[in-house]
């Protein structure tokens, strides 16, 4: 059997045995999703409008499904929705390197699809629904159209390696890479759990403009976050942040990108404190935050 015939047979059987767990979203198709246990879909944050949308299974029946789990910040959500026989998709135990064959079944616009590409790069990222930085992203060249947000990315032996988030240039596309704490977090919302990661409060400054503020008016070069507003009645008013302030450090990160903030946060719950070094103006100190 030739290489070309090894392909066509791994994209049709594939395709075959995981077309019953890949799912339409919304009734004009605006993406895609997976079953993930019984009764449970996994799709993109993004695909849906409200907190309830029809789901369309491959043999053609329509059942509305509600959130039942959350984590808009990671652009993913899980539905409840009766999935009848359609069985879960089988995780990879693996993530895909470099060169390794996916292939991207999606069911956009009501159009079941099986395609097949490369893995181009890892560690990619991108940005979420509210704008945060999302890390650990795959970069591939399975053709996906409109509607292929949120489908299962799989390896050769058809288990999900990753989740199709946005469609970049030039054909590649990137997708979100299952690792064992993507699958917890999966499982959690599963069970009904929402992630709200706490929120400090306060719109920064592009670091290019922060560092032209600061000389403008005389001040040394200095990395940092500048606040160019704070939120009425946010943890950081609670702490006297104030426009202008320049964040230096949040507990034992030093703060260069909004990510490296981000980061921090991410690890926060509601009651936490965080320890925040400031520059405001020639003045260094520093702040407690309570969210």
């Amino acid at each position: 059997m030739s290489l070309i015939d090894e392909l066509t047979d791994l994209v049709r059987t594939t395709g075959e045995a995981v077309r019953p767990g890949v799912v339409t979203i919304g009734t004009r198709g605006r993406g895609t999703g997976f079953v993930v246990a019984p009764n449970r879909v996994l799709t993109n944050a993004h695909n849906l409008r409200d907190r309830t949308t029809q789901v369309r299974f491959a043999d053609g029946r329509a059942a509305q499904g509600s959130v039942v789990g959350s984590d808009v910040d990671g652009d993913l959500v899980v539905l409840d929705v009766d999935t009848a026989d359609a069985a879960a998709l089988p995780w990879a135990d693996e993530p895909s390197g470099v060169g390794d064959v996916v292939l991207a079944v999606t069911a956009g616009r009501h159009r079941p699809r099986v395609t097949w590409g490369q893995v181009t790069a890892t560690e990619a990222g991108f940005t979420g629904p509210r704008g945060r930085p999302i890390r650990g992203a795959i970069e591939h060249t399975a053709p996906c159209a409109p509607g292929s947000s949120g489908a299962p990315v799989l390896d050769r032996a058809g288990r999900v390696v990753a989740i199709n988030t946005h469609r970049l240039d030039y054909g590649f596309y990137l997708a979100r890479t299952v690792d064992a704490t993507l699958r917890q977090s999966v499982e959690a919302m599963a069970g009904g759990r929402t992630y709200e990661p706490v929120r400090l409060g306060v719109a920064l400054a592009p670091t290019h403009v922060a560092a032209r503020l600061r000389a403008a008016v005389g001040l040394s070069e200095q990395d940092g976050l500048l606040v160019r507003d704070v939120a009425e009645g946010s943890p950081a008013a609670s702490a006297s942040i104030r426009s202008g302030d320049l964040l230096v450090r949040a507990g034992e990160q030093q703060l260069r990108v909004p990510e490296d903030l981000y980061g921090v946060l991410a690890g926060l719950g509601e009651g936490d404190q965080l320890v925040l070094a400031v520059v405001r103006g020639a003045e260094e100190l520093t702040v407690t935050v309570t969210f």
